[in-house]
């Protein structure tokens, strides 16, 4: 029964029908439906805040097209296409017939982007974003009331908005007008042409949902066990190794596989009336975006944390090989995971000692939790449409489910695992030249980076920088988001040494790195 129940509802979340179970979608809510209404039907109470959900808000920055429109010489231009206003823009209206070639107090000013390019094509350091921002200050200083920025060809470095670049506005309107559309105007230095504007943002976000039930039989401490339920979806978040025409990522392996497997352990330990732990289970959304569900759970939690004994994550264990190669992440977060992982047969177990890593096991961690993460190897179909249902070994899925039950067995009832702190695991840098050495915190919705964990020995901990600092600057680029943070990595070298600009709390201090 375990291997056919597994098998059913891997088919069921893996299903087309639920469009890749895309954060804040119609497929997740389907799928929050279908899991809460298994509990349900198991009689396990509801622990969200919201019967078994608790849903959460994902800030994703803002966007302009509802609240904006440029007309230039009473053309209306299309939004992104023909115009944008830079993210730190103040909103409100230019109306403005200014020469391109003249900067008078009192007027709008047209900027040619392309000289400063041109200028600074050979300079690796050279940042379009902070260099636009220092000439819209410098701007508004000497009484312009709005910028246009333009290109007077296509420009050497792409320009886009930027929804997530959180820099405070300025006090005036700001716009940038493609090099095509320039063209296809006929605007130069010689033109003074009709400009009427009307800039706004509007707020981005979705909503996440994690389900939480709960078994409470009065016991002592709780044993929390998790896996999350979000995927890709069409891959829109760009976070898809597929290149082709977008397409569902059913995500069968990651993470049905551990939902199904978290909803089975939910059962069995129903039906064998297990009392002598509480059992809290949890479906996290928002995993792939980067920990949003489980941080948000941590941070908000429905249950008392200091009851809890220990949390295990199952994330990807639907492709046990034949050698039957488990990795077993989390190890060195308590004293008793040797005994009590190893003591179970049947696994050539792989152990990491790490409680950090790129799923939901590190917020656990981040709580001083003793933490197990299971996981049954990369592959080739990770993160492509090719992770279908038909691909899980459904029988190795149930072993893993009977060793996670194993575990809890063999577990003491009368005292919680003792915790013991690991070093931090990187959270990604492929395709980085270089690295410093911190774990962003993706959920983060303030200006800059803040470090939501320090890993040691890197450039980050040589510097002096602490967990929750906030990283404004590296070098001359400004750090506004994650994205512009990962940019400005790729523009130094393994050996450079440049200052870091933080902020720790209301101090803003600056340091010396070497990558």
């Amino acid at each position: 029964m375990l291997t056919q129940n597994l098998q059913k509802h891997v088919v069921l979340l893996a299903s087309d029908s639920l469009e890749g179970r895309r954060t804040g979608t119609l497929g997740e809510q389907k799928t929050v439906q279908y899991l809460s209404g298994y509990y349900s039907a198991l009689g396990i109470a509801a622990k969200g805040t919201a019967g078994y959900l608790q849903p959460f808000e994902i800030d994703e920055g803002k966007g302009f097209a509802v609240r904006s429109e440029v007309k230039i010489e009473g053309k209306i231009l299309k939004p992104n296409e023909e115009f944008f206003p830079l993210p730190w823009s103040a909103e409100g209206g230019i109306n403005t017939n200014a020469s391109v070639s003249l900067h008078e107090s009192g007027d709008a000013w047209w900027k040619d982007i392309n000289p400063i390019l041109e200028e600074n094509k050979n300079n690796p350091h050279f940042s379009l974003a902070t260099h636009l921002l220092d000439v819209a200050k410098t701007a508004q200083g000497n009484g312009a009331t709005a910028i246009i920025f333009y290109s007077s060809v296509k420009p050497a470095e792409e320009i886009t908005f930027m929804p997530k670049d959180r820099t405070e506005p300025i006090g005036i309107p700001v716009i940038y007008v493609t090099a095509k559309t320039i063209e296809k105007l006929g605007i130069d230095l010689t033109s003074n042409p009709e400009l009427i504007a009307s800039l706004g943002f509007e707020k981005l976000g979705r909503t996440g949902t994690n389900v939480v039930s709960f078994i409470d039989n009065k016991a002592l401490f709780t044993v929390v066990i998790g896996a999350h339920l979000d995927h890709l979806g069409y891959g829109e978040d760009e976070n898809s190794r597929h290149t082709g025409e977008p397409a569902i990522h059913n995500g069968a392996d990651d993470n049905a596989s551990g939902t199904a497997a978290v909803l089975e352990v939910a059962r069995l330990l129903k039906e064998k009336k297990d009392n002598r732990f509480n059992f809290l289970f949890i479906h996290f959304s928002g995993e792939e975006l980067g920990l949003y569900g489980s941080k948000y759970f941590t941070d908000h939690p429905t249950i008392n944390l200091g009851q809890v004994s220990y949390m295990i994550n199952l994330d990807m264990v639907g492709r046990l090989s034949d050698s039957k190669a488990l990795t077993v992440g989390g190890f060195g977060t308590s004293p008793a995971w040797p005994e009590l992982t190893r003591s179970q047969q049947g696994f050539l177990l792989k152990v990491d000692s790490s409680g950090t890593g790129p799923s939901d096991h590190t917020s656990f961690y981040r709580k001083d939790i003793p933490v197990l993460f299971l996981f049954t190897g990369l592959h080739t179909d990770y993160h492509k449409p090719g992770d279908d249902a038909d691909k899980i070994n459904y029988n190795g899925l149930a072993e893993i489910v009977t060793y996670l039950e194993n575990i809890i067995k063999a577990s003491p009832e009368d005292k919680k695992l003792a915790f013991t702190k690991t070093k931090e695991q990187s959270m990604g840098g492929r395709g980085f030249k270089v690295s410093i050495g911190i774990m962003p915190d993706y959920t983060f919705s303030g200006t800059g980076v803040k470090a939501d964990g320090i890993i040691e020995g890197r450039a980050a901990e040589k510097a002096g920088l602490l967990t929750n600092d906030v990283i404004l600057q590296l070098g001359p680029h400004l750090i506004n988001s994650v994205e512009t943070y990962m940019k400005a990595l790729n523009r130094f070298e393994k050996g450079e040494t440049t200052i870091i600009t933080i902020k720790r709390g209301n101090e803003v201090l600056e340091k010396n790195i070497t990558f």
